[in-house]
């Protein structure tokens, strides 16, 4: 066989004519031996190309590609190269950088048999295709290992050729080009281990800055769920938290910090932490969204977030809400129905130059709400608000426990590991209370009109009260004494209207006196002189808690908590 006698059809260039290189062969005086070659030799072509026009005289002719010998150029290229010819893929040649790295191989031997790295990495399959359909076939990124046991990466090419042979016109074959990658391949492997660490440091942070363990009031049932996105995604800061505020009242947050790594979720923690120190000022939430948009802003002027804020207050069956660009509570009532809570919706945290407003929407007994980030509902090239309908219809059908509908919301709307952003939802049912457990949970009230009698009535009632609910002695006298003092502080600076509340639940006991007067009560330190000045010292002694807020249209609530016994039931 005259193996160079051949011209590759490689992509992109032209199958020499057999017509022009005997042509070119006969212009030769005299035939030159192939360099390196052991099979015979061809007449190599000397012909000068003739001066193109336009060419200096006398300038150097370009000597034609023809006259180059096919060994000299595989011999030195650095890449792997092998030609094997025919159905069965005999070996033909191997360049010299192939036999150093697999060792040397015998022509004319069939490549299942003396190329067993070609059937490991798959490619005898790849070159009978190239045979068969005439079009090079490419796979990337093989791993190899090498006749001394290294291991490295290379991309094969196999492309289909012509092969002169002495015996037959020609006959088809297949060069085998293989480039090392193996740097390439380690370099990106070494990024896409760095950006697993990352995410793995940003998803560690993102997850110890949410809540370990929910706070469970006593008047709803709470559970979330954080997702983070597939493992190609970076994490994102979408935060849940759920606080009580006191007074059977409880703070429900939600939001997602724009922006993804380790720098959303720090700005994520640091506004997680800031919304648990203004919740305890038990402010309106309008005006808690008031501040962190400032702290936003002070935080990472280029980071913004959106953010839900709600507060339910069991002896109003409300919820009171504030949004700061976020997606509607949903809420289903007992009768299975589900609406969006409406407007007011300011603008996102961080943008500043807004005033944030108040809504409310009602959460009775028997009724549920969800709380929940975009990456549940938005889809690429779908409108978001198509997933916030699909999220309604999922919620409406959704029963069991507060953490079965979670779990459920998710799987309905098709989050998976592989989902493309976090998410988290909060979902939070009051509960329709009957028979024993009813028992647990008493309202009742007393309106004070002022003037000397209100103490001696506030005493007698709270007495009565808390005798019905069969209150041990010693609690029932703590009981009658926060009252008469809390009802004291109101007479001495509030004004009516003015009103007593006693609440009992499972696990607590609260007292609470609104009046008609903003002004907040702080314990101080009374001198042993004073006559007066003692009565919240005393409340922060005896109560398990206590603390005070505006209502709204004006006026203060303040109010004090006993933990009940363990066991104690009426």
């Amino acid at each position: 066989m005259n193996f160079t006698r051949w011209s590759a059809r490689l992509p992109g260039t032209q199958r020499r004519a057999a017509a022009r290189a005997e042509r070119t062969s006969a212009t030769s005086p005299q035939p030159v031996p192939a360099a390196g070659g052991t099979s015979g030799s061809v007449p190599a072509a000397r012909a000068e190309s003739p001066p193109r026009p336009g060419s200096e005289p006398g300038a150097a002719p370009v000597p034609a590609l023809d006259g180059l010998s096919v060994h000299d150029i595989l011999g030195k290229v650095p890449a792997l190269v092998a030609v094997v010819h025919g159905p069965d893929h005999r070996i033909a040649y191997v360049n010299d950088a192939y036999a150093a790295l697999f060792g040397p191989r015998t022509p004319g031997v069939p490549a299942r048999e003396a190329l067993p790295e070609f059937q490991e990495l798959g490619l005898l399959p790849l070159m009978d295709q190239v045979l068969r359909s005439g079009k090079p076939r490419t796979v990337k990124s093989r791993r190899v290992t090498t006749a001394d046991a290294r291991h490295g990466y290379y991309t094969f090419t196999c492309s289909p050729i012509q092969v002169a042979d002495g015996s037959e016109p020609g006959g088809s074959g297949v060069l085998v080009f293989a480039a090392d990658v193996t740097d390439q391949v380690e370099a990106a492997e070494r990024l896409r281990a760095s950006e697993r660490r990352q995410r793995e440091a940003a998803v560690t942070l993102q997850r110890s800055l949410l809540p370990q363990e929910l706070e469970q009031p006593d008047d709803l049932r709470v559970a979330a769920t954080y997702q983070p996105g597939g493992k190609d995604t970076a994490v994102g800061g979408d935060w849940y938290d759920v606080i009580t505020l006191g007074a059977g009242r409880t703070a429900l947050v939600i939001g997602d910090v724009m922006g993804r790594g380790v720098r959303a979720a720090a700005v994520m923690g640091q506004l997680r932490t800031a919304v648990r120190a203004y919740a305890r000022l038990d402010l309106p939430p309008h005006e808690v969204l008031q501040l962190l948009d400032g702290l936003a802003t002070e935080i990472d002027a280029t980071q913004i977030a959106t953010c839900v804020y709600a507060v339910h207050d069991p002896n109003e069956g409300r919820l009171v809400y504030a949004s700061a660009g976020h997606l509607p509570i949903l809420v289903r009532d007992p009768d299975g129905t589900v609406r969006r809570a409406a407007e007011p919706t300011g603008p996102p945290l961080g943008t500043g130059g807004w005033l944030h407003t108040s809504g409310t929407v009602p959460l009775v007994p028997g009724s549920s709400a969800v709380l929940y980030t975009d990456g549940l509902v938005e889809r690429r090239g779908e409108d978001i608000y198509d997933g916030v309908a699909a999220l309604e219809r999922a919620f409406a059908g959704a029963t069991g426990s507060p953490q079965v509908m979670c779990d459920r919301l998710i799987r309905t709307l098709g989050v998976t590991a592989e989902h493309d952003d976090d998410v988290a939802v909060l979902v939070l049912q009051h509960p329709a209370r009957t028979g024993h457990d009813a028992e647990l949970f008493h309202n009742a009230a007393l309106e004070l009109l002022g003037g000397i009698e209100a103490a001696p009535r506030a005493r007698a009632f709270a007495s009565g009260v808390l005798a019905s609910w069969r209150f041990p002695n010693e609690l029932r006298d703590l009981g009658v004494l926060a009252a008469s003092e809390l009802v004291a502080n109101s007479l001495q600076h509030g004004m009516p209207p003015m009103r007593l509340r006693l609440r009992r639940t499972d696990r607590r006991l609260i007292i609470e006196v609104t009046d008609g007067d903003d002004h907040l009560p702080r314990r101080r330190r009374a001198e042993p002189a004073d006559e007066a000045g003692r009565g919240i010292s005393i409340i922060a002694t005896i109560a398990s808690s206590w603390g005070s807020r505006r209502t709204p249209g004006g006026g203060k609530a303040v109010w004090c908590e006993f933990a009940l016994p363990s066991g104690h039931a009426p």
